[in-house]
């Protein structure tokens, strides 16, 4: 009985290789291809932010930019408050946010 097993299991490889390939395919196309593209465009945004966009950061903190420097960004938080923020801390564009929750 034991040989009988072992026999068909060895005898069917290339089903175990295609059933690999078909669960890496998956993976790809349904969990790491759309978070490479979602890392693309948060990195693309992050690239053409401008003074005067609202912004929220990874945080939770909404405000709008003042300065936008090469790595860092200045965001008004409230009157007269500011604060300095890496550029990677950006999370969303807040209008887009807004007008989401609006929905």
């Amino acid at each position: 009985m034991l040989s009988i097993l072992l026999q068909e299991s060895q005898g069917f490889p290339m089903q175990s290789i295609i059933m690999m390939v078909l669960i890496f395919g998956v993976f790809y196309f349904f969990m790491i291809r759309p978070q490479a593209k979602k890392q693309k465009d948060l990195k693309k945004y992050r690239e053409n932010i401008q003074k005067g966009d609202a912004v929220v950061t990874i945080g939770g903190i909404h405000g709008k930019i003042t300065e936008v420097k090469d790595t860092t960004i200045t965001v008004k938080i409230a009157e007269a408050t500011e604060i300095k923020l890496e550029k990677s801390a950006i999370s969303m564009d807040a209008t887009s946010q807004l007008a989401a929750q609006a929905k």
